[in-house]
């Protein structure tokens, strides 16, 4: 704004984020506040087939509900049928997140972030290059956005902007909080019996040293790249988890290398983020191209120390791979320890999230009025 009195009624001045008393406040950019308005608006637009440039997918395509906002395909597609190199990534607690993509450290803001599916063209996913006058008018002739969009941005004389569509997707995506599974009520809500024994005891083995996921699955979001209101050092780790090693030399299928595609340098080949744990049973395939398919062949992987590909044009073998992280050195697992890890890994799962209303789709909602 512009200082001077806000023009917002006053039961919008503090956004209620619903938090648990134990859970941290998100931290938000200061010229992009949180309000129910907002988050309202970038909840219709999140929906909405009007910001793909054929009108035939939103960002709910790519980031389902049911799927803790991701699409249960190894790689996204986009809405001209072209593939991503990578999967969707869940959209859960994301305004905890440091860094928001596979593998760009310098990507640290849903506004700016929102811009990347609108616009790119490598690969085109929404498809809205060249079209961001067409994507307002289409906006403006809407019978219910001028009205959202001024009540949202009430500084703004012309509230119906590129700028506020980002905020406002942004602002939604900041109020996708998931802290209600059954470990979050065991271990912060202090509900003994929300998890199973099989799962304590598998949660055991997920913090052991033997195991050592926790050093990259640690933290509020179980991923290690965590921000909060409050807290000092932001960590924005990126790890190589010896998913591939073409050719023995630590390197990483083309135009999927990681980390080095942003900095060019050969140590940072094939590092990407640790995505969430959280509702990590609803979001298979895993890894950033999908290559896993269960939670099986991820203990598999993570047992083994690496994974070992023997046919197709990325033969090698990962537990070699001069990149490897030095906390991936493989460990010996039961039967029944495995069927703990993955109770433990299954307790993730937050079904208040996955089915809250607040976050469905308004259009369905209406029409079934």
């Amino acid at each position: 704004g512009c200082g001077g009195e806000s023009s917002e009624p006053p039961a919008e001045a503090a956004y209620d984020w619903g938090l648990p008393a134990w859970a941290p406040t998100p931290r938000v950019p200061e010229d992009n506040p949180m309000s129910a308005r907002k988050v309202e608006l970038g909840r219709r637009l999140f929906y909405d087939v009007r910001l793909s440039g054929n009108q035939t997918q939103s960002c709910a395509s790519c980031h389902d509900q049911t799927l803790a906002f991701t699409d249960g395909l190894a790689r996204a597609e986009g809405s001209t049928g072209e593939a991503h190199p990578r999967g969707a990534m869940s959209l859960a607690n994301v305004a905890y997140s440091s860094t928001l993509t596979w593998a760009n450290p310098l990507m640290t803001q849903l506004e700016e972030q929102a811009l990347v599916p609108m616009f790119g063209e490598e690969p085109v996913e929404l498809g809205l290059s060249g079209k961001e006058a067409e994507l307002i008018t289409r906006l403006e002739a809407d019978a219910r956005y001028p009205a959202l969009f001024a009540a949202a941005f009430p500084e703004d004389a012309a509230p119906v902007s590129l700028q506020n569509i980002t905020r406002a997707i942004a602002s939604f995506q900041r109020a996708l909080i998931s802290l209600d599974s059954p470990f979050d009520r065991h271990v912060y809500g202090g509900q003994r019996d929300a998890m199973s024994e099989a799962a304590k005891r598998g949660m055991d083995l997920f913090f052991s040293e033997r195991l050592e996921c926790f050093h990259c699955h640690g933290g509020l979001t179980l991923s290690d790249a965590v921000d909060h209101e409050g807290k000092a050092f932001v960590e924005k780790p990126f790890h190589n988890n010896g998913l591939y090693n073409v050719g023995g030399t630590g390197a990483y299928p083309t135009g999927n290398q990681g980390v080095y595609e942003i900095t060019g340098m050969r140590s940072d080949e094939g590092r990407f983020k640790a995505p969430t744990l959280r509702n990590i049973a609803v979001t298979a395939p895993y890894m950033h191209d999908g290559s896993l398919k269960t939670l099986d062949d991820v203990i598999d992987h993570y047992a083994r120390g690496g994974t070992l590909t023997t046919q197709g044009q990325w033969i090698g073998d990962g537990r070699l791979s001069p990149n490897k992280s030095e906390l991936l050195n493989g460990f010996l697992i039961t039967d029944d320890e495995r069927a703990d890890l993955k109770a433990f890994l299954e307790s993730l799962t937050d079904e208040t999230f996955l089915n809250d209303p607040r976050f469905g789709d308004p259009f369905k909602a209406e029409a079934a009025r």
